[in-house]
């Protein structure tokens, strides 16, 4: 499933919560350096190649800060762009568009540095069926933005919380052994006590727990960790009983190899959680006073 930005007023709260942290007392270099009468003019210019994620950011941010800022979009957000392509323009208060530059640089590039990165993932798998699927690694607080991201870069969501679906995990399974239940009988167990509406994934780390799960009834394995040829093994074991998928270790480098064993999708933490923010600036210049 893929997911949608916040609606305008969660994503005003946020920027509210942004502003206040970058400028809890006003810009005060700007207040007494610069005429609050003067007007600017910035373009938002991408410094580098990169999949646009932030734009309903930015109109956000100037909508919160000041109205009397105009925000002209010249390309949507999950738009390739190349190196020096100006992709907005703002134009309004001087005050208003330097008090806003940072939080605004701050969502564009780190949002467009997610969906970057997912689109680079993609590209390397965009000859398999094979899903690229994020992960719950994400900025407290930005996981929506986050997962906004990912799909704008040609991923797609996995869960948005440990409310929205079962994933028995290692530490599940250690406390559950401790009680002499099975990984079979846990599965057994997600499936009879919670709606069938909710799919039971498992994570499994070797084929002897993939056997189990799969006697268990789990709807997804994960298989957690295992090497390309390991994770072949893994799905010609499964033959299409359950839904298969890889994660742990997956980079740029490797992520070919494992779609190439034929397992469903390939979740990858990094997509949120150690995307490099791409660069972007604002160029601001002055215009006649309104």
């Amino acid at each position: 499933m893929s997911f949608t930005p916040l609606p305008p007023f969660e994503l005003d709260a946020l920027v509210k919560t942004a502003l206040r942290e970058d400028a809890p007392q006003g810009d005060v270099t700007t207040r007494a350096l610069l005429d609050p009468a003067l007007h600017a003019q910035a373009d938002v210019v991408a410094r580098q190649n990169l999949t646009l994620a932030g734009v309903a950011l930015l109109h956000a941010v100037y909508r919160v800060l000041d109205p009397a800022v105009t925000v002209t979009a010249r390309f949507e957000d999950g738009t390739t762009l190349e190196t020096g392509q100006t992709f907005a323009t703002l134009q309004g208060p001087s005050h208003s568009i330097l008090g806003g530059e940072r939080v605004a640089l701050n969502f564009l590039q780190h949002l467009s540095g997610v969906a970057s990165l997912t689109s680079r993932f993609r590209a390397e798998i965009r000859h398999y069926p094979t899903l690229l699927v994020d992960t719950r690694k994400t900025i407290p607080g930005l996981r929506r933005l986050e997962k906004w991201a990912v799909a704008l870069g040609g991923g797609t969501n996995h869960r948005m919380s440990l409310s929205d679906g079962v994933l028995i995990k290692d530490n599940h399974l250690a406390l559950l052994e401790a009680q002499g239940i099975t990984l079979a009988e846990a599965c057994r167990r997600a499936r009879e006590r919670l709606s069938r509406h909710f799919r039971t994934c498992v994570e499994v780390e070797t084929l002897e727990h993939v056997a189990q799960a799969l006697d268990g009834g789990a709807d997804v394995l994960l298989l957690d960790n295992m090497t390309p040829p390991r994770v072949k093994e893994a799905v010609d074991l499964v033959k299409g009983r359950a839904h298969t998928e890889v994660s742990g270790g997956i980079t740029l480098q490797n992520v070919r190899e494992y779609a190439a064993t034929g397992v469903d999708s390939i979740s990858i933490g990094a997509l949120t959680h150690s995307a490099p923010a791409v660069d972007i600036s604002m160029d601001v210049r002055p215009v006649c006073s309104q």
